[in-house]
């Protein structure tokens, strides 16, 4: 994690910046390899020139920090005390008065800004999202490994809401079953809210599972992932539960073609605009351009949607390490949705497609 720290800082310093003060969850546990959800409570790493690391947390968790492998400075506070003061006490004694600080201007809220600038009155703000999104970019072997076993038991769940499926069923009990398996497989939480949606509810590329129960010759649409050591998964497929329409299949074979396009090109030094393009354009010569309604994909890795934003704009070349999802979708109201989506992990050659579900159009009886 020192290596981590090491090159965000050193990135930062390019920008002036003598310290930086970081304190969402993901970043957090990126830099120092500790898990946790802070509720209310001020969590944050400060890092400045001339002394060690610090790790800003409650009294409470200082063990669990220390176990999981935070080696540098703590400053800890219980809970009547006032953490920023605490803070401040501790870098009066250290003789440090910071001039340029990177923060993370897309997680940090105006009260916590707010209270930075009582510790820290002089201090000029910059942004440190940018130089910690391309840190997180290029996954390291470790990495790699997570987010494979995630994307494994994101494909044990679609199976098991595929064997879910019977008449009368309602979405809620299949993400149920789903939720169930996988936490008999130690996943403690979700990647996101567990998606099986029903019928014409799939033309809703972020429907909501209630309890509407499953009919005949209709399509159902999982979308789920897990998190596993900390590393996100991300998964959809469509199946058709009993007939579908000669135009429901029609539209299934568009996404999955489209699909299948953009994963071939996905190969290094391609834009990842270019991606979108390739899928969106096929899907639009085929009559349905206007109902595919939203970017290609995203980043994936500690977060579910991180850098890169895979829209038809972005012109960031691809690397070798690098994860995102290719997820093209059709919508059609009253007719109903499809969605293919897969984890991608890309190599000096070939992508790796580390979700494996089988995506030939399944018809379940």
């Amino acid at each position: 994690m020192s290596e981590r720290i090491n090159k965000l800082f050193a990135e930062l310093k390019k920008q002036q910046a003598d310290s930086c003060f970081i304190s969402s969850k993901a970043n957090v546990y990126y830099l120092s390899g500790y898990y946790t959800d802070p509720h209310e409570r001020v969590i944050g790493i400060i890092v400045m020139d001339g002394i060690d690391p610090i790790f800003l947390l409650p009294k409470m968790e200082e063990e669990d920090a220390r176990n999981a492998g935070w080696k540098h400075l703590i400053v800890s506070y219980y809970d009547h005390e006032n953490p920023w003061h605490a803070l401040q006490v501790f870098l009066k004694k250290q003789e440090k008065n910071p001039s340029v600080m990177a923060v993370e201007k897309d997680h940090l809220t105006i009260q916590r800004y707010n209270q930075l600038q009582e510790v820290f009155p002089e201090a000029a703000y910059i942004d440190a999202t940018p130089a910690i999104q391309n840190l997180r970019l290029i996954k390291s072997k470790k990495e790699h490994d997570y987010l494979r076993t995630a994307a494994e038991l994101a494909d044990l769940g679609v199976k098991t809401g595929v064997e879910a499926l019977k008449e009368g069923v309602s979405e809620l009990e299949v993400v149920a079953a789903i939720e169930h398996t996988l936490k008999k497989q130690g996943i403690r939480e979700m990647s996101f809210l567990t998606m099986a949606l029903f019928g014409s509810k799939t033309a809703s590329p972020h429907g909501n599972p209630d309890k509407t129960q499953l009919e005949k010759n209709n399509f159902v649409l999982f979308d789920l992932g897990v998190i596993y050591q900390g590393y996100c998964s991300d998964i959809t497929r469509t199946v058709a539960f009993g007939n579908i329409t000669d135009e429901q299949k029609q539209i299934y074979d568009t996404v999955l073609e489209a699909q299948e396009r953009a994963i071939d090109a996905s190969r290094t030094g391609t834009a990842v605009g270019e991606l979108d393009k390739i899928a969106r354009n096929y899907i639009t010569e085929q009559g349905y351009g206007d109902y595919f309604t939203h970017r290609l994909g995203h980043g994936l890795g500690i977060e579910t949607h991180e850098y890169p934003s895979m829209h038809s704009e972005n012109t960031l070349p691809i690397e070798p390490g690098m994860c995102f999802t290719i997820e093209p979708g059709i919508y059609v109201p009253n007719v109903g949705g499809v969605r293919i989506e897969d984890m991608l992990f890309t190599t000096n050659y070939m992508p790796l497609e580390l979700t494996k579900y089988p995506k030939t159009l399944q018809i379940i009886s």
